[in-house]
C-alpha cells in the first residue's frame, strides 16, 4: 500500500511541475500568407512569419533565436491522407548583440549559408522572417491534381541528448511550432 501512494506523489509531483514550469503553448506568433503564384510554369511561393512581443523583446536581450521554416507541396487526396510531394527547409539564427547594437541573421538553406548584418532589428525581422517568391518546383514535374502548400515554423528552447530527451520526455524542446495551409489549387487539367 505505500508503494502505491509513493507512486501516486511522484506521478502528482511530475504533473504538477509539467503544468507549472511548462511554457504556454499559445503563442502569439504567426505564419503570413502563404501566397500561391504560378508563373511561366513555376510554382511561387511568398509567405513569412510575425513573432510575438515576448520574443522580440528576447531577442532585444540578446538571447539566441533559431527558427526553422518548413516550406512543403501537398497533393490532396480523397480517401487517403495527403501526399506530401516535396518540400524546402531554411534554418534562420537570428542574434542580437546589445552592447554593440549589432544585429546578425544567419540562413541555412540546403548547403548555402549567408549572414547579413543589421544596425536595426525591423531590418533583421524583414529580411530573415520573410520569402519572397520562391521557386518551389516547375509544375511541368507535377501530375494534374489538386495541391496545397503548407508552412510549417517551429523555434527551438534547447536541444537535449537524445538519452536525456527520453528519461526528462517533460521538459520542453520548443518554443512554438505552428502550422498554416494555403488553399487548394489546381495544376494541369483533371477529368
Amino acid at each position: 500500500m505505500l508503494n502505491k501512494s509513493r507512486q501516486f506523489i511522484f506521478f502528482f509531483s511530475i504533473l504538477a511541475y509539467c503544468l507549472l514550469f511548462h511554457p504556454s503553448r499559445s503563442s502569439g506568433t504567426e505564419i503570413v500568407g502563404p501566397e500561391i503564384k504560378i508563373v511561366n510554369n513555376e510554382l511561387l511561393v511568398t509567405t513569412g512569419i510575425l513573432l510575438d512581443e515576448k520574443q522580440i523583446q528576447d531577442l532585444k536581450n540578446g538571447i539566441v533565436k533559431e527558427i526553422t521554416l518548413y516550406i512543403d507541396l501537398f497533393r490532396i487526396w480523397d480517401m487517403w491522407p495527403d501526399e506530401f510531394v516535396l518540400g524546402k527547409t531554411f534554418i534562420k539564427t537570428l542574434r542580437a548583440d546589445p552592447v554593440k547594437k549589432e544585429f546578425v541573421a544567419t540562413s541555412l538553406h540546403g548547403m548555402t549559408v549567408v549572414e547579413k548584418r543589421f544596425n536595426e532589428l525591423d531590418s533583421l525581422l524583414k529580411w530573415s522572417l520573410n520569402i519572397s517568391n520562391l521557386k518551389l518546383t516547375n509544375t511541368k514535374e507535377l501530375d494534374p491534381d489538386d495541391y496545397f502548400v503548407r508552412i510549417t515554423a517551429e523555434s527551438r528552447l534547447r536541444r537535449l541528448p537524445p538519452v536525456i530527451g527520453y528519461l526528462f520526455f517533460f521538459v520542453p524542446e520548443k518554443e512554438f511550432k505552428i502550422i498554416k495551409d494555403s488553399s487548394n489549387f489546381r495544376i494541369g487539367h483533371t477529368k
